[in-house]
């Protein structure tokens, strides 16, 4: 995926995988909001389900 030429990915020197520090990166927002979000997200089951499937998914990045 792509976005303004960037590549969604995760960061290595994210909390735990990376993976909402390469969404906020993405998308130019916050990582604390992204963080908020998912963690909204993990309170209906949905979000946990979520990381760790993006967490295996997502590539690092380079």
């Amino acid at each position: 995926m792509s976005f303004n030429g960037k590549r969604l990915t995760k960061k290595r020197n994210g909390k735990i995988c990376g993976v909402c520090l390469g969404v906020a990166d993405y998308l130019e927002v916050d990582v604390t909001v992204v963080r908020l979000v998912w963690a909204i997200f993990a309170c209906f089951g949905v979000g946990l389900l979520a990381y760790i499937f993006a967490a295996f998914i997502m590539p690092f990045d380079s």
